[in-house]
């Protein structure tokens, strides 16, 4: 699943605009793990709640293709934001 933009407020005081797009915020949250639930935590809340058989394998099931997933898009989204960190920022 993608992650979710980072925004970052700057002053409007100090000539800024309301939102900008802070890739390097953006790196940094997702180093963070905090767009997503950690796959330990997501683990945790779903031992923390009774379920029957049936209904806990399944979740099993969908965890562990989060889990696989959560790993594959972290690694293509720190990928993306480390080549846009590198890159200059168009002037407006």
């Amino acid at each position: 699943m993608p992650s979710i933009p980072v925004f970052r407020v700057t002053s409007i005081k100090n000539g800024g605009s309301m939102y900008h797009y802070d890739v390097n915020a953006a790196l940094e949250e997702l180093r963070e793990d905090a767009l997503l639930p950690h796959p330990v935590r997501l683990r945790d809340m779903i031992l923390r709640t009774k379920h029957d058989a049936e209904e806990a394998r399944e979740l099993n099931r969908e965890f562990q293709n989060y889990l696989t997933h959560f790993g594959e898009t972290q690694k293509l989204a720190q990928s993306i934001l480390e080549q846009l960190a590198l890159d200059q920022p168009k002037t407006p």
